[in-house]
């Protein structure tokens, strides 16, 4: 503009002398070229912002969505969850053109319909709040509806050791629980590649293997603490979890944000090097070449290539080897297992699948113990039998040790938990809500088979992922040895703390012991459903307040009665009750005290025995090892009043206790794709 201004004095007429004739030409291909530079800009951007949207929509499509379905967004106000609200409002808004074109066609009384953006305020920070507000309108500016949630931390605020991790179980607790409330089957969440490169070192410093280096899940289901139940029907209640971002960078993140005139706040605790991933953040953005980035993708890639194919296997011998029985147990049959000639790794993910199914124990078998379990599911005949990961293996009875039994062991340490339904959340007419979530899975999971990848770590031991990736050529010399230094530098940082948070506990309880204790008043009352160890969902539908008093409130203690583990001395009691008086009870009689629904003191002693003779030759076929984890309800004096796993009752109105073995988290952990 200055040399513009500079020449306008100059006359039209035509110029004296020849240098100045060669200036309006030399200005006028100067224009020419900054528009073409700027046209040349602008369709680069353009087009980078199309090509991120295309694989956006092509990230959705794989995980079995579509714009129509109801979506929920767990946004925090950075730069990742903004971006991904972007992205998703306009995929969701069918507009993959401009963003900045498509966002002023939206706001505050134009909202992108079936999109809510979830904002969850921890309360660990004094500002939290009012950063939590600020987002909240900056989402709704955008077109999208939100809403905020403030952390109640009951038990007091966790510690600096604890924060991180208890603020993540809180958050996703928070997250699930509103998307059910809103029935909302999706949450996505805005994870991105830089993200999986901080975990592939962080678990890498662990000692993690091949399929936790593949790092987190493209898609995967997370269950409620309480599954769906009707009548005596039940089934697990989830979400799925989507992470759409895996394959953008952190600065795809900044671009987007930015091409979509969108803010965003920075958590000042990502800076803080307290925290593993953030050190580990910071010692990466050092490393920042475009070589060794993508080397480390593919690395990661490999990895989780090799996590596909395993889950898949894995799939296939839980179908094909494995049984599940009604009363808590599974079968796994060893000469199937034999005739597959399973690799160590898939025998892994396989044996310790079972395992956290029948225990349901929040984390899976991990280290020596997997190679004990591999021990014993390679020997065959099984003569032995293993406690391990919250279970106990077994010969199953009568299979000459071809088969094993996986039974939930009760005799270790960790706590009985007993939790009540609330009154709402069962029965009714439509007892399993109407939800997209099955089709999604399906149609993710129809993807997932037409998808072929190369597992290139499956023969390798976890320890070698490196030195393999290395033979390989994918990665060369000086990635290696950064990626190893990273790992040498958080593997000692990760000791020395665990050597010092060791040494200062001196016996102090922890909050999870205090937790634990709280937990131990049992107690379900008729017309209650309770959870029980998050296996078996009880039922206790009684009609004596139908029917006024009756025998059974001398029995029980105020109509409640404690659930605990089944235990020896039960089935040596129905043994004894069954033969007491037996031989006064004739035929004419049993058949009357059958049916009979009056509780008085007699009606219910011959009940009782009847009962139990009914249950004596239903337990003779259950195995002993399986008996243990089934749950009784006795009373305040310990005497026990129904085992409605084998049907036995004192009395009639205690034949309406039901009991279902339905397991919070599915066998093999629901659908999971690591795309």
């Amino acid at each position: 503009m200055a040399v513009r201004g500079l020449l306008m004095p100059f006359p039209n007429t035509a110029p004296s002398h020849p240098a100045v004739a060669i200036i309006p030409a030399l200005i006028s291909c100067f224009g020419k070229f900054s528009r073409a530079r700027r046209a040349r800009f602008y369709c680069r951007h353009h087009t980078a912002e199309i090509d991120r949207r295309d694989k956006f929509a092509q990230r959705m499509g794989a995980a079995g969505l579509k714009p129509h379905h109801r979506i929920a967004i767990a946004v925090s106000g950075g730069p990742d969850s903004m971006a991904l609200c972007v992205l998703t409002a306009d995929w969701k808004s069918d507009n993959l053109v401009d963003s900045a074109t498509s966002l002023t066609t939206k706001g505050r009384s134009n909202h992108v319909d079936g999109l809510l953006a979830i904002v969850v305020d921890h309360g660990l920070r004094p500002e939290s709040a009012e950063e939590a507000d600020l987002v909240r309108n900056r989402v709704l500016d955008m077109g999208i509806k939100c809403q905020v949630s403030h952390c109640e931390w009951l038990d007091g605020k966790p510690g600096p050791g604890h924060l991180q991790e208890a603020a993540r179980n809180k958050r996703y607790e928070t997250l699930q629980n509103i998307c059910i409330q809103q029935q909302i089957s999706i949450l996505l969440i805005a994870h991105h590649a830089d993200d999986q490169a901080e975990l592939f070192i962080l678990r890498l410093s662990r000692n993690s293997g091949v399929l936790g280096l593949a790092g987190m899940s493209f898609a995967s289901q997370m269950f409620s603490q309480f599954p769906d139940f009707c009548g005596q029907e039940s089934r697990p209640r989830g979400i799925l979890i989507v992470r759409p971002l895996l394959d953008f960078s952190k600065e795809d993140m900044y671009d987007i944000c930015r091409s979509g005139n969108q803010e965003w706040v920075e958590d000042p605790t990502n800076k803080s090097p307290v925290y593993a991933r953030n050190r580990i953040r910071m010692s990466l953005s050092n490393l920042s070449s475009s070589i060794f980035k993508t080397e480390l993708e593919a690395t990661i890639s490999a990895c989780r290539g090799t996590r596909l194919l395993v889950d898949k296997f894995c799939n296939l011998l839980l179908k094909q080897a494995v049984t599940i029985m009604p009363h808590g147990y599974a079968v796994i049959d060893l000469e199937t297992l034999r005739a597959m000639e399973v690799k160590d790794i898939y025998l892994a993910k396989f044996v310790t699948s079972v395992v956290q199914f029948i225990s349901q124990k929040h984390r899976p078998v991990r280290g020596k113990a997997v190679k004990l379990l591999q021990s014993y599911i390679r020997t065959l005949p099984s003569k032995t039998s293993l406690t391990v990961g919250g279970c106990y293996l077994c010969p199953a009875p009568g299979s000459k040790g071809t088969k094993v039994l996986v039974c939930c062991s009760v005799n270790l340490s960790f706590p009985v938990t007993m939790k009540l339904f609330h009154p709402f959340s069962y029965g009714g007419q439509n007892c399993f809500p109407t939800s997209d979530l099955e089709q999604i899975v399906k149609e993710s999971e129809a993807y997932l088979d037409t998808f072929t990848s190369d597992a290139p770590f499956s023969d390798i031991a976890a320890e070698s992922v490196l030195i393999e990736a290395k033979k390989l050529g994918i990665l060369s010399h000086s990635t290696y040895e950064s990626i190893v230094t990273l790992q040498q530098e958080e593997s000692d940082d990760f000791k020395s703390k665990a050597v010092s948070k060791f040494a200062s506990k001196d016996g102090i309880p922890s909050s999870n012991d205090a937790a634990a204790a709280a937990l131990n008043n049992f107690v379900i009352m008729p017309g209650q459903v309770g959870y029980f160890m998050d296996r078996f969902v009880v039922d206790w539908k009684t009609r004596c307040d139908e029917e006024g008093d009756c025998f059974f409130s001398s029995i029980c203690d105020e109509r409640g009665a404690e659930v605990r583990h089944m235990v020896d001395a039960d089935w040596l009691y129905l043994s004894d009750l069954s033969k007491k008086n037996k031989a006064n009870v004739g035929p004419q009689e049993e058949n009357n005290h059958q049916d009979d629904d009056k509780c008085s003191s007699s009606s219910s002693n011959y009940y009782g025995i009847l009962s139990a003779s009914r249950a004596i030759e239903c337990l003779k076929c259950i195995p002993v090892a399986a008996r243990r984890s089934m749950p009784v309800l006795v009373n305040a004096q310990g005497l026990v009043l129904s085992i409605p796993s084998i049907g036995f009752a004192q009395c009639p109105h205690l034949t309406k206790v039901f009991v279902v073995f339905s397991p919070r988290i599915p066998l093999g952990g629901g659908h999971t794709s690591f795309l």
